[in-house]
């Protein structure tokens, strides 16, 4: 059965035509005003204000306050496999570094603690981080990490990777993992920590990795920012 665009909802016929209108458009490019947009599409501005507002949720659109609103950059792609995040921003041309917000030793609770296969309260590691792209803050990681683990702060700072300093200094290999990839809208904490506003669709991903004995050694929380990351899941069979 044939839908009908007058069956469809007036923003999302909007927002259509405005993907349309931008679709070979430079990042950067600035869009015509709510008012220009709403004259050439005989439309409210209402309407168009509701189509803006889902692009730009959808990472589509960049909207400035006092500038307008531009065509956003493509979305930094991050290959769900054994690649780093500095890897997959390296084949795109970009940089990507972090800024570590704790590094710390804490008692894991029950959820940690069963994910990991250690007893409840058993110390273990936190690495709490800010991951950057071109200096842009787009995902805040949380890993838990089992074992003795000494001068993980210096090491990890020195290698830049987490997985290259429990590779490089304590022989521990990730060789498998298990990624679980959620939504969620943004809270207090995105908002302070990734420059999002309030409600702001997220991605959250928890991975548990596994070392060749097939023993659970991280158990990491991160959240995405929706409208700049895609994720690509490859695999061989």
């Amino acid at each position: 059965m044939e839908t009908h665009a007058a069956a469809l909802p007036k923003y999302y016929v909007l927002k259509e035509q405005i993907l349309a209108l931008i679709e070979d458009a430079a990042p950067g490019t600035l869009i015509p005003t709510e008012r220009a947009l709403a004259e050439q599409y005989s439309t409210s501005r209402t309407t168009v204000r509701q189509a803006i507002g889902e692009l730009v949720a959808e990472g589509r659109l960049d909207r400035t306050q006092g500038r307008g609103t531009f065509v956003a950059p493509p979305k930094v792609t991050h290959v769900r496999q054994l690649t780093s995040f500095s890897d997959d921003a390296a084949s795109q041309g970009l940089t990507a570094s972090a800024k570590i917000l704790d590094m710390s030793t804490v008692a894991a609770d029950p959820v940690t603690a069963r994910r990991l296969g250690v007893d409840p309260g058993t110390d273990v590691h936190r690495v709490e981080r800010i991951r950057l792209v071109n200096g842009e803050p787009l995902a805040h990681e949380t890993a838990f990490l089992a074992g003795a683990l000494p001068d993980l702060a210096h090491n990890v700072e020195t290698r830049g990777s987490l997985y290259s300093a429990l590779s490089e200094d304590y022989g521990i290999r990730i060789i498998e993992v298990e990624d679980t990839v959620e939504t969620k809208l943004a809270g207090p904490d995105e908002v302070r920590l990734l420059d999002v506003e309030m409600g702001a669709p997220m991605l959250l991903v928890h991975r548990l990795g596994f070392n060749p004995e097939g023993s659970p050694v991280e158990w990491t929380r991160s959240v995405f920012r929706g409208d700049r990351f895609r994720f690509v899941a490859r695999m061989r069979l």
